[in-house]
């Protein structure tokens, strides 16, 4: 029997009409007369489903883990007055026959809680509702509105903290999608968590007014319609009132603990009981404490003495168990410590002692080593390798490994970057702290020490993590020590890829597209091309940030045009023709339209001229040059605060040369000639650089 209830109880849940009956449910308590036998059901039913309701506010580690909860609490409060509307009904009707008349549950309620005494039940019941309506209710419904208008604030922070791990190669797009859920429904909950307040609050006005109209009403009733005396019917009618209020209220105090939970918790992987506990009995000074202050109370004359020097006892021999476990934990770490291996005998040096140059490498102060070391929870080595896989994505080749080692003549806190042993970057990390970036838009001061964003330079702040809510609520992008460290590694791989790729790395790429097209392959090196001539042509497409994705093409073109040249360059300007839409593409994504810098006629002429009578380096006068480089800069900058990228036009001829003279004085340019710009493109020329009068004015300012 039992078994076949739960089995019906769960297909109505699992179909989705739970929710709708037990409202239609609701609804018809108000409206049809319920015998006492069905009140007392029900009476149970919604105690016991405030129970279930509080234990797993309780026992949810984060609030999203209790994501319906502001539904189901509507559902509880109006299940809640539905029964107040019933047992109202039935009290009025037959309160005069005894007090029994509205149910066993609400008579056990009116004599056995309060023993029969209407005056204490009066005195109960207002406190009941004093500590749900002033305390629990209006404390959960002030953090909901704080909570609510936090979260919303600090959404655009945490999108931007998303996206930088995403494009740092630290998580994967399901991965960011999924954390974008989290986003938005930890947003929708505490709004939602903000109205279910109101019901809440609501809930527990509604009970002192339903019992005060009960008693009037019951009163009226009772001497009007049955004859009863004052004191008969005061005494008939009110603890059956009281009983009524009681056995609701007592329901509406546990939701509200409910909700107070649910919006005053902090998401942690540990339960809410384990989490009180290890933060409040840790550490036993407190404890410690404690057991002396109670003690020297209980041995006060006229305390209760026994009472107190107990607790103390409990208190002292609690304190004494922290620390004996403490102690076993200590030792246990210590016996896991490997033993230092005895020094090996001097040996004659040998090739193996002279170490080669690391492609990639990565030196840590030794405040740092418990980011990379796994077995201290680090996290910056699976970081490094996802930012390893998403760079050979984007630019087509396997990155080497990054070698990490300790360097004690670093700050603690320092770390050096090098590429072929030369170091190309270095900062300061703080492991105990978080690093909130200024991405252009903050409002309000935090506390911190005030730095430069190692990656791209802008202003930051090292903060403490509690601050950390409170950073993105002003609009500052939050990351960890290990994202800062890994999010420079990916910018450093992707700035010196050319450097990275050699022989090797360009003999497997062929190796790989001759599996699919050995021919093609067969027919380039070496009858064509020698391997270093490819190679130099594959280090110029990624100093300029050409992926090599589309190695099909690149090598299609080399064999096609390499009969005719072998110069690099020249075969570097006629495989960027071949990619053209590639390259567009990733500038531009799929637009049809795209934003160009152009070169003034004059001064595209004036180079032409130069290029022809001085071969490949041109001569142009110095101030002319550094008024070009300010023009085309400001133009840039001007492109990058509109969000469009800064793209500068020019004939073939100039492509090259152009693109040496502005790739470290205009980080970011990129400079297209006119052939690799596909068909189906159009240009909008945003700016003009060379006008002599512009040129001018640039140079004075």
């Amino acid at each position: 029997m039992n078994r076949t209830f739960l089995t019906h109880a769960r297909r109505i849940a699992t179909t989705g009409v739970g929710a709708p009956l037990l409202l239609m449910i609701a609804l018809a308590m108000m409206v049809v007369p319920l015998p006492p036998l069905m009140l007392d059901a029900l009476f149970t039913f919604n105690i016991s489903l405030s129970l279930v309701v509080l234990m797993a506010a309780i026992y949810s580690r984060r609030p999203l883990d209790f994501g319906a909860f502001p539904s189901v609490l509507l559902v509880a409060t109006l299940l809640r007055l539905a029964l107040n509307v019933a047992s109202t009904r039935v009290v009025l009707l037959n309160g005069h026959t005894g007090g029994a008349a509205a149910g066993h549950v609400i008579e056990a309620f009116g004599s056995f809680v309060i023993g029969g005494n209407y005056a204490v039940g009066l005195v109960v019941f207002a406190i009941l509702v004093i500590i749900n309506f002033v305390v629990v209710t209006k404390g959960a419904g002030r953090i909901s509105e704080v909570s609510a208008r936090f979260t919303l604030d600090a959404m655009p922070g945490k999108q931007m903290a998303i996206d930088a791990d995403l494009n740092a190669g630290l998580i994967t797009q399901d991965e960011a999608r999924t954390r974008r859920a989290e986003v938005a429904g930890e947003a929708d909950f505490y709004g939602a968590m903000d109205g279910a307040g109101k019901f809440v609050r609501g809930d527990a006005i509604a009970g002192i007014l339903i019992l005060f109209i009960n008693i009037i009403g019951g009163l009226a009733i009772g001497m009007a319609q049955h004859g009863l005396a004052f004191g008969d019917a005061l005494q008939v009618y009110a603890l059956l009132t009281i009983g009524d209020g009681l056995v609701a209220q007592i329901p509406s105090l546990l939701l509200s603990t409910a909700a107070a939970l649910m919006v005053t918790r902090v998401s942690s992987e540990e339960e809410f009981g384990h989490q009180i506990l290890g933060q409040l009995f840790s550490n036993p000074r407190t404890l410690w404490v404690t057991c002396g202050v109670v003690g020297i109370i209980g041995l006060i004359p006229g305390m209760p003495n026994l009472a107190f020097l107990t607790l103390a006892v409990i208190a002292g021999g609690g304190a004494r168990l922290v620390e004996r476990r403490a102690k076993l934990a200590r030792e246990e770490r210590q016996a896991a410590v490997p033993e230092v291996a005895p020094a090996a005998e001097t040996r004659e040096l040998s090739w193996d002692d002279v170490e080669p140059v690391d492609p990639l490498g990565l030196e840590v102060g030794y405040r740092l080593i418990p980011l990379v070391d796994k077995s201290q929870g680090g996290e910056l080595m699976g970081r490094i390798k996802g930012v390893r896989k998403k760079v050979s994505k984007e630019l087509g080749f396997l990155i080497p490994a990054v070698h990490i080692r300790d360097n004690l003549e670093l700050a603690p806190t320092g770390y050096h970057l090098s590429v072929m042993g030369v170091t190309v970057g270095e900062s300061e990390v703080y492991p105990e702290r978080e690093l909130a970036i200024n991405p252009g838009e903050v409002y309000g001061e935090l506390p911190g020490e005030a730095v430069k964003d190692p990656v791209f330079g802008l202003e930051a702040l090292w903060i403490d993590p509690v601050e950390r809510d409170q950073a993105q609520s002003a609009g500052y992008t939050v990351v960890d020590a290990s994202t800062v460290i890994a999010t420079h590694i990916s910018q450093i791989l992707t700035d010196n890829a050319h450097l990275l790729l050699g022989y090797q790395e360009a003999q497997q790429l062929l190796d790989r597209l001759a599996q699919s097209y050995p021919k093609l392959v067969e027919n380039l090196v070496p009858k064509v091309l020698p391997l270093g001539v490819m190679v130099k042509v594959l280090r110029n497409l990624l100093r300029e940030r050409v992926p090599l994705r589309d190695l099909r093409t690149i090598v299609e073109t080399l064999s096609e045009h390499g009969v005719k040249s072998q110069d690099a360059d020249a075969l570097t300007a006629v495989v960027r023709r071949g990619l053209g839409r590639f390259i567009t593409q990733n500038i531009k994504g799929l637009q049809d339209e795209l934003p160009v810098i152009s070169l003034d006629p004059t001064l595209d002429q004036i180079l032409h001229q130069a290029v022809q009578s001085n071969g490949d380096v041109p001569v142009i006068e110095p101030g002319l040059a550094d008024s070009l480089q300010q023009q085309v800069a400001h133009a840039a900058r001007r492109q990058e605060l509109v969000g469009e990228p800064a793209v500068l036009l020019v004939s073939d001829t100039l492509r090259g040369l152009l693109a040496s003279f502005f790739r470290h004085s205009v980080p970011g340019l990129h400079v297209l000639a006119f052939g690799e710009l596909p068909d189906n493109r159009q240009i909008r020329i945003v700016a003009t650089a060379g006008r002599q009068g512009e040129l001018a004015a640039v140079a004075s300012s």
